[in-house]
């Protein structure tokens, strides 16, 4: 049997990975300051396992996730870039590509959330011009002498100022984790059924695969790599 690493936690078929049924692939990519739960948040979402201990993440990390959009299979390809600054040269080459962007903040440190601006500024410099933001509030969760030092109504405030998505998530307790993912994946969906692509068959953003209603055979017909 042949196998392929998805990510540090996980093995899985090669030829399972490969024969997946999906309408489209949408890359998307978890941008955000060092230690605001970007690979947790990750984690949640293709393990359903939240894990309080990680290495920092040195350029990227890797996770994919089948979802339903409007009854069609979506498969979300899912890039967790570095935090630190001295990574931010290489992680940049991962924005290349990507149609969506979750940009995390920890809610209990003021700081993270004042990075914001900084890392939306440049991931739009370096991503596609019409790549849909959900702005992500960690921690939404906490309580007792741990407490939220930014308010929602202020994320929230940055996320319209910016005409970005807002979500307040959980990646302890994976309140609103998938959410995040999927409400992203809806806005690119109507992205797409709008033109903002254009021709779909002519994309160098979306990958389409061959999936179709009521036989969910795919075959890929285009793969585009990390970097475009």
């Amino acid at each position: 049997m042949i196998f392929f690493l998805i990510q540090n936690h996980h093995l899985i078929n090669l030829k399972f990975f490969f024969t997946m049924s999906y309408k489209y692939m949408f890359k998307l990519i978890i941008v955000g300051e060092t230690g605001v739960g970007k690979t947790c948040l990750l984690f949640q979402l293709t393990a359903g396992q939240f894990n309080p201990v990680y290495d920092v993440t040195i350029g990227t990390e890797y996770g994919s996730k089948m979802i339903t959009v409007d009854g069609k299979p979506i498969k979300l390809q899912i890039w967790d870039t570095a935090g630190q600054e001295k990574f931010r040269s290489i992680t940049r080459w991962y924005y290349r590509g990507a149609v969506g962007a979750l940009l995390v903040y920890d809610v209990t440190r003021r700081h993270t959330f004042e990075q914001l601006s900084s890392w939306l500024a440049d991931i739009r410099e370096h991503s596609d011009p019409r790549l849909t933001v959900m702005v992500v509030a960690n921690k939404c969760d906490v309580n007792g002498e741990i407490r939220a030092v930014v308010s929602k109504e202020e994320g929230e405030e940055f996320a319209r100022s910016n005409e970005c998505l807002f979500m307040e998530v959980s990646a302890r307790t994976a309140v609103n984790v998938e959410a995040a993912f999927a409400t992203t994946a809806e806005q690119i969906y109507k992205k797409v059924g709008n033109g903002d692509f254009g021709a779909v068959e002519e994309s160098t953003r979306i990958t389409i695969g061959n999936w179709r209603e009521n036989k969910g055979v795919a075959v890929t017909k285009r793969f585009n790599s990390c970097c475009g």
